[in-house]
């Protein structure tokens, strides 16, 4: 398919039909592409090379979108078969979403005991930000995302419905967050560390998924 830039498309959300939760939408010459996954500015390479697995060896209609700090993936759909698609996906594995709550809360950890609770209240802003540019469900609120940043996700109620890409969204947001807190990339290790809080099985699955994922190279 194509290499789009932000100019040639339009970003809208749709209802999920089955959650609660609105789904991210490029439109395109009439056509819809829904979000598969995100990649920060330094990985070019990777998001092209996932775009090509994806078109080349996949059959898959997708189109790349190259933005100044970003590289995105869209797959096409259809709206009017959204829902019955919608029964087909698969039920991300919960463990991602716990062991991406334990990463985040590690470097909000970090930021505050090393610079400070005036620097830890800005990066709460920065990751609600993220939250609301991309339309995370349960996430929507200060209060909300204060739940995310101290529940403890190994003893929670509920866990957020998010996706894969949400998971590949707030990693490498995070990343380049706390990049920018510390000038270095010293937090990955200690918020990868925050992991062994999982039990063994689940820890071995989120390394396993980070390691496979585009936040391989990333997360070290």
């Amino acid at each position: 398919m194509f290499i789009l830039k932000r100019q040639d498309v339009e970003i809208s959300s749709v209802q999920h039909p089955k959650r609660d939760q609105q789904v991210p939408i490029l439109t395109y010459q009439g056509q819809t592409f829904r979000l598969i996954s995100m990649f920060n500015a330094a990985q070019e390479e990777d998001a092209k090379a996932f775009w090509r697995d994806l078109t080349d060896n996949q059959g898959k209609a997708c189109v790349l979108l190259e933005e100044p700090d970003r590289y995105s993936v869209w797959g096409k759909i259809r709206l009017e078969q959204f829902a019955s698609e919608a029964d087909h996906e698969a039920s991300l594995n919960p463990a991602y979403v716990k062991g991406a709550l334990l990463m985040l809360q590690a470097v909000f950890i970090d930021i505050e005991d090393l610079l400070g609770n005036r620097q830890a209240g800005l990066f709460q802003k920065d990751i609600s930000e993220v939250f609301k540019q991309w339309r995370f469900p349960q996430a929507d609120t200060p209060d909300a995302v204060k739940y995310l940043i101290t529940v403890d996700p190994l003893n929670a109620a509920s866990l957020p419905a998010w996706q894969e890409h949400h998971l590949h969204t707030l990693l490498q947001e995070l990343h380049r967050i706390g990049k920018s807190y510390f000038g270095n990339t010293s937090f990955a290790q200690r918020s990868i560390d925050a992991l062994q809080d999982l039990s063994s099985s689940e820890r071995s699955q989120v390394s396993t998924w980070l390691n496979q994922s585009p936040l391989g190279n990333l997360w070290r």
